[in-house]
């Protein structure tokens, strides 16, 4: 391979979490080719909308670090057309994030292909790793550089790096911050692979866990759990498909309350699992946790102090799971 072919890079993603990425790569290597999913409807009025992926290239039509760039959007890049625009570009280098297609041989034979996954792998292989990794009350967590295997994140793992969770951040903050913090560990790769001295481990069978696709009915939580794996859950579970509870007033008046942040306290509350106190604190089987922004049907999101000056909360009031998974 050529010094110019090491430096010729295709980049296969849908999603935000390979734009920090994609952007690195723009400065730091050639990107002739970029391939991503097709334009899909999305928001109130169903337009048709490209990925974050695509609209990053689009903004340099005009100029830019992407100005030469030919974006393929493709509901199937296995096909001979795709394989056939590699082989134009001279691409031997691929990067995968967030692509949501799988690859076939005749795509990555021959070529150098590595995907950045947000976990610590084998932990939390599959389609929510973040959103998994927090509900599951992990301590720790990060992103893994591998090659591309027949199974679902099963490849070799080329690099990592790792982090604490913040127990303040939700899903959607710890995703932007792991996209950042992939960047380097998937040009380092890339460096070792122009140098000759690509090095790899194979991943412990033994130590998978599963990070199975979230569901609308999992959007809500159980209080009798301790307040550390309440406060995960929550959290992991924003900002989709959200978290939603019953509030439950003692004349049994209720309505829903969409809960987006919240903080852990260790003290035990002498009440029943969900009783909801005048500083938002609700009582959970160990300790408690304080609502810190939550949101109320057709409202917006705001701090509980704000809601309290608009919306008393009788004395009594329990939120109690909806009718879904409210303790997965």
């Amino acid at each position: 391979m050529t010094d110019d072919a090491r430096r010729r890079i295709a980049f296969l993603g849908s999603g935000a979490f390979g734009v920090p990425t994609l952007e690195a790569l723009g400065r730091r290597f050639e990107v002739p080719l970029v391939i991503s999913q097709p334009d899909r409807p999305a928001g109130r009025g169903r337009q048709e909308t490209p990925t974050p992926i695509s609209a990053r290239i689009l903004e340099d039509v005009t100029g830019g670090g992407f100005a030469g760039t030919e974006l393929i959007r493709t509901e199937n890049a296995n096909e001979a057309t795709v394989v056939e625009r590699l082989d134009r570009h001279h691409i031997d280098a691929m990067v995968v994030i967030a692509f949501g297609q799988k690859l076939g041989p005749g795509l990555l034979d021959g070529r150098f292909a590595v995907n950045l996954h947000a976990s610590l792998l084998p932990r939390w292989r599959g389609a929510a790793p973040i959103n998994r990794s927090m509900m599951a009350g992990d301590a720790e967590t990060g992103v893994s550089v591998i090659s591309l295997a027949s199974r679902m994140d099963a490849g070799e793992v080329h690099a990592t790096r790792a982090t604490a969770i913040d127990p303040r951040e939700t899903a959607g903050e710890l995703h932007d911050r792991l996209a950042v913090l992939g960047v380097d560990a998937v040009l380092e790769v890339l460096d070792r692979f122009a140098a000759g001295k690509v090095e790899s481990d194979v991943q412990d069978e033994a130590a998978v866990t599963a990070a199975s696709k979230l569901s609308k009915a999992e959007a809500t939580v159980d209080f009798d759990r301790p307040a550390d794996r309440v406060r995960g859950r929550i959290h992991g579970l924003v900002p989709w498909p959200g978290c939603q509870v019953e509030a439950i007033e003692p004349d049994g008046t209720s309505h829903r309350l969409r809960i987006h942040r919240v903080e852990a306290r260790v003290e035990n509350l002498d009440a029943v699992p969900g009783t909801l106190f005048e500083d938002g604190t609700v009582a959970c089987r160990i300790g408690g946790v304080r609502l810190l922004e939550v949101q109320i049907p057709g409202g917006r999101a705001m701090a509980w102090d704000d809601l309290r000056r608009g919306r008393s909360f009788p004395r009594g009031t329990r939120l109690k799971p909806l009718g879904g998974d409210g303790d997965r």
